[in-house]
């Protein structure tokens, strides 16, 4: 009875997930790998990104996306002419259902090194239970061979890799800093993690409810601080809403990859972002005193009538 009730549940949360991918069909829509720069390649959806770094020693590749995501990026791999065995590191940008969903097949495919930041491995390493956003949306459990702290290096056959910390979005949110040459140019590129919430996430204790993690707030501003100090010439993300993805595109950067050079495009987005997010801290705030005021008023009210009546 037991064992049949959790293969309800499963089959319940599995459907969910697939519900909210269908929602967003760019999520699996295929589309025709491309390279941005030096030994950079897209290997993602229409929206869920994901990226192969070739090097001598092996591959890494950022995200594997939804649990129905890797045979989509291993097509996309071996389209541009590289071995989906030489991936040898796998990074995530966010422990959500839809970027390390597919973690799991892609160790076991691969045999990759998966490397996460310290406060996504309890959601990465429990499937999905202990998100403190999406708790219900589900997904194959995978193992951390690496946890990653903020700053710290991810090097392999020559490439260097920084990962941030920019939580908010999930509690160990990263965003990928690196430099690839392109005609004997550099460019440093950013690939970021995440920068705003999902619907029904709180940043501040009102009305008797928490926040929807202690240091959410915290950790936004000093999200927004990082990446806006942050060299940007090549502006990437892990959805490709972030950076505009198939409008650039439609406008031919595949065959003109400046247009990936988009600096101003990143600071303008992030200044969006932030923008979005003072104000709803802001409204969360208000709601709060404009509560109180009223709480406030009732006390006042009904001492004065108490002390009519003691009169």
């Amino acid at each position: 009875m037991i064992a049949r009730l959790s293969k309800v549940v499963a089959a319940v949360l599995l459907s969910t997930s697939v519900v909210f991918a269908s929602s967003n069909p760019d999520w699996t829509a295929p589309l025709e790998p491309f390279h941005i720069a030096g030994n950079l390649y897209y290997v993602g959806s229409r929206d869920l990104a994901a990226y192969l770094i070739v090097t001598p020693r092996g591959n890494i590749l950022i995200n594997a996306n939804l649990e129905s995501s890797p045979p989509l990026i291993r097509q996309s791999v071996e389209k541009l002419g590289f071995k989906w065995s030489d991936t040898a590191i796998l990074l995530s940008s966010q422990a959500h259902f839809d970027h390390v969903g597919g973690a799991a097949e892609v160790q076991r495919e691969t045999h990759a090194k998966y490397m996460v930041m310290d406060s996504d491995v309890k959601v990465v390493e429990s499937g999905g239970a202990a998100s403190f956003d999406l708790p219900d949306m589900h997904f194959p459990k995978a193992h951390v061979d690496r946890v990653l702290h903020d700053g710290d290096a991810i090097r392999l056959g020559g490439s260097e890799i920084i990962a941030h910390k920019t939580a908010g979005h999930t509690e160990g949110c990263t965003s990928f800093t690196f430099r690839v040459k392109e005609d004997g140019r550099p460019f440093d590129v950013v690939i970021v993690g995440g920068w705003s919430s999902n619907p029904g996430v709180r940043y501040v204790a009102a009305d008797g409810k928490l926040p929807s993690y202690p240091s959410i707030e915290q950790d936004f501003r000093h999200t927004f601080k990082t990446l806006a100090h942050l060299h940007v010439d090549i502006f990437l993300g892990a959805h490709g809403v972030y950076f505009g993805l198939l409008p650039k595109l439609e406008h031919g950067a595949r065959t003109n990859p400046s247009l990936w050079i988009d600096p101003t495009g990143f600071h303008k987005a992030l200044a969006a972002k932030q923008g979005l997010f003072e104000h709803e801290v802001d409204k969360e705030k208000r709601t709060s005193d404009s509560k109180l005021e009223v709480q406030e008023g009732r006390v006042l009210v009904h001492q004065n009538q108490g002390g009519e009546e003691n009169q």
